[in-house]
């Protein structure tokens, strides 16, 4: 490679990497319990105990549950309808008002057969959303979102560009070699570049999904707006409909399930929440699979009339999307491969703690390029004196 391609690619590492490593680090260290985070609620009691369903129970009425979640938060309307896909358990969102954001809204949990209210602190509380927020967006909403989705991206130019001078400095070299008997700083720099060669394809993976997901409203708004607007042209003038004018949820989703025979429903969600337009309920119907629970298919509800409007299907990028997101945090296969994404991640954060001592004991770029010059004409003289 010549010097000056080589100039170039260092400084590209240099600098994307420096501008990225302290909130990747910090992204790291928010991930790492949030792979475990059903796990965790399970162990702090964050997650509710649910009583096992009796053979000939039948599911509660779902109009008479969003009923009695309004009943624990007066004055509130209902936002969200959901299902739990691993216990008999259901949750009605609820909020001040109709376009009421995640941070401000209520959430009751229920038996989906008995009715019962079970006991279980709020999804938007305690030390475990804390982390999430601090992961997702900096508690900034969208422009920390957008700022972190900027930070996973020149992740990515750093790993590419550490690939392309790995090459080049380590040709020589037996891999795994770690040069401890000369200087420190040559041992930490050996320690990062086969720690950075071990996870680069992993870091690559969950850099590209964490940059994706940072997108996740702007591409909701999108669909809302390619995929609704039609139909909600079709109600232009008429206004929102009251709750006291709602159609009987159950048997919108009742309708939804005849729609879609071979998918469960997922959750619902009201008119005015932003998922359905102001005069439909959506049920978001989903498959039976590791990979295609992960998948929705929105059914359009009126919710006047209880009658089936349309089956709209999710453009590519919103799939793109729903795939990424648990591919992110390694929620696909199960324990085996949480403990797999757990043990990369403490791997990624030796990585940029190395890159930073590296900068700290750094020379100036001449003497760098030097070196992993020097390193690719003689990697085999330097190992064996190592």
């Amino acid at each position: 490679m010549q010097r000056d391609t080589l100039k170039t690619w260092f400084l590209v590492h240099k600098w994307t990497s420096l501008v990225c490593t302290l909130f990747l680090l910090m992204l790291c260290v928010t991930g790492l319990p949030l792979v475990f985070w059903e796990e965790i609620s399970h162990l702090t009691g964050a997650e509710p105990e649910v009583a096992p369903v009796a053979a000939d129970a039948q599911p509660a009425d779902i109009d008479e549950l969003v009923r009695t979640a309004l009943a624990e938060y007066p004055g509130d309307v209902p936002l969200f309808f959901g299902w739990d896909d691993h216990s008999p358990s259901v949750y009605v969102n609820t909020g001040a008002r109709p376009d009421t954001p995640p941070p401000e809204m209520h959430t009751a949990i229920m038996h989906g057969y008995t009715g019962e209210v079970l006991p279980a602190p709020q999804f938007n509380e305690g030390v475990m959303y804390f982390l999430y927020r601090l992961h997702t967006d900096v508690f900034v909403g969208l422009p920390g979102m957008l700022f972190l989705g900027a930070m996973a991206l020149l992740f990515a130019v750093a790993i590419v560009s550490g690939l392309v001078l790995y090459g080049p400095f380590m040709r020589k070299l037996p891999f795994g070699t770690l040069r401890t008997g000369r200087s420190r700083r040559l041992a930490w720099l050996d320690l990062h570049n086969v720690l950075g060669i071990v996870t680069l394809g992993w870091a690559f993976v969950v850099g590209i999904t964490g940059a994706i997901n940072t997108l996740a409203g702007p591409l909701e708004q999108a669909w809302q707006a390619e995929q609704l607007g039609e139909f909600a042209a079709r109600y232009e003038g008429r206004p929102r409909p009251s709750q006291l004018q709602l159609a009987s949820l159950d048997d919108a989703v009742a309708t939804a399930r005849a729609a879609e025979p071979g998918m469960t429903p997922a959750f619902v969600s009201f008119p005015g929440t932003g998922y359905s337009g102001d005069h439909h309920y959506g049920v978001f119907m989903h498959g039976n699979t590791p990979l295609t629970e992960r998948l929705y298919r929105p059914v359009l509800i009126d919710a006047e009339t209880g009658e089936l409007t349309a089956r709209p299907q999710l453009p590519t990028y919103m799939t793109v999307l729903l795939l990424s997101q648990p591919l992110h945090f390694g929620n696909y296969g199960g324990m085996p491969l949480k403990v797999l994404w757990a043990l990369l991640d403490l791997l990624t954060i030796l990585v940029l703690a190395s890159g930073l001592y590296l900068w700290f004991k750094r020379g100036n770029t001449e003497a760098r390029v030097r070196e992993i010059e020097r390193m690719g004409e003689a990697g085999i003289d330097e190992g064996a004196r190592a």
